[in-house]
């Protein structure tokens, strides 16, 4: 007998309410990686159902945080808006074999009914009273799916474990409303059904609704597929992420000069982890990921620890990337014009000498200022101690030595400098810093002989004259 092993295949299913936030991307990475791992299959599943939520300019917001991860899927973007008949075929099939049946009662009626249990403190859970009417009634109607009364619906899930719960406390849940639109538990069922998903790869807060789930898989006799159900992430107080521990917005840590590299590698490591190491490339990580190594317990999201991998993969990235990356940025901080063309050796130059000191490129951008501006401007601080009456003098005379430079390297700029300082018996930081000062405008730089070279003979005349000049 022949065996033919199943393909792997997961959803990515986001609900266009809202921008892709942490939590959603982490569960979007730990789909995708499980899909490579196992040379598998990852859909992209839109679940708009709710129309008074979902907008275009969140769909498209949660593509774009996607692609800019580089969390490519392979079929998609499916949206349920587009399946509505499928569901509807699929609610009349359960009608029609008396596992679901039509509910009359108005939602005024069950809001009032809620009411009511709630002031008796019994759960507000629907009472049933429609599931024996046998003939039908010439009133609008909503399909309620018929749950079991006994028993328990066990989950073998792969993160949580065995997890059980007492059918009697599931309630008849409605699969189709009166104006004819699926609910969400419903849709999802029909739709792993038929893009065969095998693995439902998500978040914990949807473990209650995979009893009610697997239920309506069995009633349509279909195998439920395996759930993994991935803890939460927490912020540093315990508490469940919000924005006040920081940005939860994908697409914002784009705007804040994060590489896309350094949040896939933090997502990786909320809750997964592969001995002691802390930085993957994503082909370690699609090698090394096993939901078996997702942790129980829940993820706390740490902002420091992202910076900080952000300024490791800064320092890893090549420099010609990085510029292509930073690029809107510096014309959004105005230190380049977009239709400007400018040397990518002369670029990488300058980012070399600064990616270190940088944790994000926002900051890089900022630090490349006095590289590309004709002249910048001087912190107040720095001014009053280092451009002074003693210091004027000092500064013209280098000013004049670098004039003469035919070849504005550092082996020569530096020479310029020692020979001034043993020729008057000062400390090199005597005149090093004043001309810092001049040039970059503040009191840290890299070393001064490879900023000045950077900067350039023109500049760097011009703005010691220009210090000169202004006293």
């Amino acid at each position: 007998m022949l065996y033919y092993k199943v393909m792997v295949t997961v959803r990515f299913a986001p609900s266009p309410t809202g921008h892709l936030h942490i939590g959603g991307a982490r569960t979007a990475l730990f789909n995708w990686l499980f899909a490579r791992h196992n040379n598998g299959k990852f859909i992209l599943r839109i679940e708009d159902t709710d129309r008074s939520r979902s907008t275009e300019e969140y769909i498209e917001s949660i593509i774009e945080a996607l692609k800019w991860l580089g969390l490519d899927w392979d079929e998609g973007p499916f949206r349920q808006t587009d399946r509505l008949d499928i569901y509807r075929k699929y609610a009349y099939k359960l009608l029609e074999e008396e596992k679901a049946y039509r509910c009359y009662c108005t939602p005024e009626e069950l809001e009032q009914r809620r009411q009511e249990s709630l002031k008796q403190g019994k759960p507000p859970r629907y009472d049933r009273r429609c599931r024996e009417i046998k003939n039908s009634l010439s009133k609008p109607f909503a399909i309620r799916f018929k749950m079991p009364f006994e028993g328990e619906t066990v989950v073998n899930d792969i993160v949580k474990g065995k997890v059980i719960f007492k059918n009697s406390e599931l309630e008849d849940l409605v699969i189709l409303r009166s104006d004819g639109t699926p609910t969400y538990n419903f849709c999802v069922v029909v739709d792993d059904y038929e893009m065969k998903i095998t693995h439902v790869i998500r978040g914990e807060d949807h473990l209650n609704n995979t009893p009610k789930q697997i239920h309506i898989y069995k009633a349509l006799g279909i195998e439920p597929p395996q759930f993994a159900h991935i803890p939460m992430i927490l912020g540093p107080d315990r508490a469940r992420l919000s924005k006040r521990h920081g940005a939860t917005n994908v697409l914002t840590y784009k705007e804040e000069g994060y590489l896309p590299e350094a949040v896939i590698n933090f997502l990786a490591r909320l809750g997964w982890s592969y001995k002691d190491q802390e930085i993957f490339t994503k082909e370690e990580l699609i090698e090394y990921f096993r939901l078996e190594d997702v942790g129980k317990a829940n993820a706390i999201f740490n902002a420091e620890k992202l910076l900080w991998l952000n300024s490791e993969y800064i320092k890893m990235t090549n420099e010609k990337r990085l510029f292509e990356l930073l690029k809107p940025f510096l014309i959004k901080d105005g230190y380049i014009k977009e239709e400007k063309q400018i040397d990518i050796e002369w670029a990488s130059k300058a980012i070399r000498s600064l990616k270190e000191r940088c944790r994000t490129l926002k900051e890089l951008s900022h630090a490349m200022r006095y590289y590309l501006l004709d002249y910048v401007p001087i912190e107040e601080k720095a001014k009053e101690k280092y451009i002074t009456e003693k210091t004027l003098p000092l500064l013209k005379e280098i000013t004049e030595r670098l004039e003469t430079l035919q070849e504005f390297s550092q082996k020569n700029i530096e020479k310029i400098f020692i020979d001034m300082v043993n020729e008057k018996g000062i400390k090199l930081g005597d005149i090093a810093q004043p001309v810092r000062v001049a040039i970059t405008g503040s009191t840290v730089s890299p070393g001064i002989y490879e900023v000045l070279e950077i900067v350039g003979k023109e500049k760097t005349l011009n703005r010691l004259r220009r210090i000169i000049y202004a006293y």
